[in-house]
């Protein structure tokens, strides 16, 4: 059960984003992984960025330590919700459920209202109503985009992604108007884990969904990770159509799948645009700890299962050599080695905002068995450049797993979902 925010002014409880993250006790919480692998790595204990030995011994001052925010509670009752998007220019938010119900939250004063023209979702292990994403050009194009787990008549299921365009026409019954299917990461497969689906547009109008590897086991170069033939285990690279984009990295490779973008990846739940380089950054689930953040590259490999920085559930032992021992993968920016209790990852946002100018251009990243918010700094530009570090933790001490983060247009206040049965969205301001 959420712990609830205590009264105050405004429902607001005061915080200061200061101290060291040796102060915070965050314990490790494994859990059952093949039945919820979201709670796969624990807690995080410092962070490692994997780059050197030194540790923090080259790290830029944090300019934006010290600074007063507070916490306000948006809206209640979630049942596990997972994807936050804005309306642009409307200021309204759009919140999927897993299992399965979509609603628009005005967040001033908190009502929201059901959203009709919901695929059926298969909402089973991790699957269910997963992202949702806006079109950029909304509302002009009012096309609103889901991803979501559903079967194919069987056992067997898939990481779908669907549209339908936003009819707000009637005030208290929004609804998705001729929503359908546009494209199915296939194959079809009989399990209910590691279905990835974040969703986000890039800078030049493509629709980037990520596709998990299902919780393949079969750890070597056969992994479906690493065959590019099939979907899984990649991040796609899709028109608004929900076409292959053209100009993806395969599109002339015979046998491989056109969608693809990116691949060895093994579930990555956190996706979001680095507004000043315009690059792809995903935060990704490994196996025991080995979380990583990467910067996706056109045709990258990013090693799972034949690179990883993590450990096989249950022991000590390397699921394979570190991405720095091979040269033909991406290697993370910043990741938890196995042992550091990991940093198991979902929902990101680069901060972009007015609301806190200190904290702008830093990557938020919510962490689910950890319970808090994470907050990194980045210097430099790609995945040989980029410098990442953790900084002090936001949320810590509410038990809370934060599933999604959004930044309000408008407002530039910092908005998260939490991970429960009867759940909150919760908003960050200045205090």
């Amino acid at each position: 059960m959420t712990p609830p925010i205590a009264p105050g002014t405004d429902r607001r409880t005061v915080l200061r984003a200061t101290g060291g993250l040796a102060a915070v006790s965050l314990g490790g919480c494994l859990g059952d992984s093949r039945a919820n692998d979201d709670a796969d790595s624990g807690a995080d204990d410092d962070g490692d960025s994997g780059a050197d030995d030194d540790g923090d011994s080259d790290t830029s001052p944090d300019d934006g330590a010290d600074v007063d925010y507070a916490v306000e509670r948006v809206a209640d009752g979630f049942d596990r919700p997972w994807g936050l998007a804005f309306l642009p220019d409307d200021g309204r938010l759009l919140v999927t459920e897993r299992p399965g119900r979509l609603s628009l939250v005005d967040p001033e004063g908190g009502s929201r209202s059901p959203v009709e023209g919901v695929p059926d979702v298969h909402a089973a292990g991790q699957g269910g109503l997963l992202d949702v994403a806006v079109h950029p050009a909304f509302p002009d194009d009012s096309r609103v985009y889901l991803t979501y787990a559903a079967t194919d008549g069987s056992d067997r299921s898939a990481t779908h992604v669907g549209s339908g365009r936003l009819s707000l026409a009637d005030p208290e019954a929004p609804a998705l108007d001729g929503f359908e299917a546009i494209h199915v990461a296939e194959p079809f497969l009989s399990s209910d884990n590691h279905y990835g689906s974040r969703a986000t547009f890039g800078p030049d109008g493509a629709l980037f969904v990520t596709a998990g590897d299902r919780r393949d086991t079969d750890f070597g170069p056969d992994h479906v990770s690493q065959d590019r033939s099939v979907e899984p285990g990649s991040t796609l690279r899709l028109t608004p159509a929900g076409d292959a984009h053209p100009d993806n990295p395969f599109v002339d490779e015979a046998g491989a799948a056109d969608a693809i973008y990116s691949y060895g990846h093994r579930n990555p739940q956190a996706m979001a645009v680095r507004g000043d380089t315009g690059a792809i950054w995903q935060c990704e689930h490994g196996e025991r700890d080995g979380d990583e953040i990467n910067v996706v590259e056109h045709g990258g490999n990013y090693g799972w299962p034949i690179a990883s920085e993590s450990c096989r559930y249950g022991s000590d032992e390397r699921v394979a050599p570190s991405h720095r021992e091979r040269g033909d993968v991406v290697a993370p920016v910043h990741y938890w080695p196995c042992g550091s209790g990991g940093f198991p990852p979902s929902g990101a946002v680069f901060y972009d905002g007015d609301a806190f100018p200190a904290w702008r251009g830093d990557l938020f990243a919510g962490t689910l068995a950890a319970e808090y918010l994470g907050r990194f700094t980045v210097d430099g530009a790609g995945p040989q450049e980029a410098n990442v570090t953790e900084r002090d933790p936001l949320l810590a001490d509410r038990g809370w797993r934060i599933r999604a983060l959004a930044v309000d247009p408008g407002t530039g206040h910092l908005y998260a979902a939490v991970d429960d049965t009867d759940a909150p969205v919760v908003r960050i301001v200045p205090s």
